[in-house]
């Protein structure tokens, strides 16, 4: 199945990696970028779509039809954030954005960037632990064909990539000795990409897909 992409989050760095991947990847078709701000690219497969207001997007609806696949890598930090702001940013927003997408897509797959330590149960003493929790939970309410909720842990950036966190910078080259000490808990950010194009292309049997389930997929 060829895949026509709408990736959120472009302009940061998990959804620049995504994209990159995107575009190399033959058995990707068409690209549709919503972002709020201009990533800046001119590809034969690339179109953008800017869009201020995530938490409404009535009025780019036309513009969202036609595609299989979504890569929701939109995300805040909750650090000085209140409970009620992130899920707000983080609950609210991504599930306001994948239930129009369902409406307009049914036979959609959605793959949803969360983080590792996410709590399912809703009811940890971590705050953005829990609001994650709800937030996948939720989106596999959603009439999509397939709902897979991505738990990255440390991600080591693409070279060359133009939105890397600049901590990177001067972390990065511990990623060979985390690699070695804890080899199922880091990845590389091709290693995601490669991971979510695969289980969209052919399906996974998680719905929950742990680092440890990102290094297999991306072998595949």
């Amino acid at each position: 199945m060829k895949l026509k992409v709408i990736i959120t989050g472009s302009t940061g760095m998990v959804g620049e990696g995504v994209l990159l991947e995107c575009l190399e990847d033959p058995n990707v078709e068409k690209i549709l970028l919503l972002n709020r701000k201009s990533y800046g690219i001119s590809h034969p497969k690339v179109e953008e779509v800017l869009h201020s207001d995530f938490s409404d997007i009535s009025a780019i609806k036309d513009k969202l039809k036609g595609y299989n696949t979504c890569f929701f890598c939109s995300g805040v930090s909750s650090i000085g954030l209140s409970e009620e702001e992130f899920f707000k940013l983080t609950h609210t927003l991504t599930l306001h954005v994948a239930s129009t997408l369902a409406s307009l897509n049914p036979n959609m797959s959605f793959s949803y960037i969360s983080g590792a330590g996410t709590d399912s149960t809703e009811k940890g003493k971590t705050m953005w632990a829990r609001v994650k929790g709800k937030t996948e939970n939720d989106l596999l309410k959603l009439p999509f064909s397939k709902v897979y909720n991505f738990r990255p842990g440390y991600m080591h950036p693409t070279p060359g990539a133009k939105n890397t966190l600049s901590a990177y910078k001067y972390i990065g080259w511990s990623f060979p000795i985390l690699r070695a000490i804890f080899p199922k808990r880091v990845s590389t950010l091709k290693q995601l990409a490669v991971a979510m194009i695969r289980a969209s292309e052919n399906g996974f049997s998680k719905n929950t897909v742990e680092v440890e389930d990102i290094l297999e997929l991306s072998k595949s």
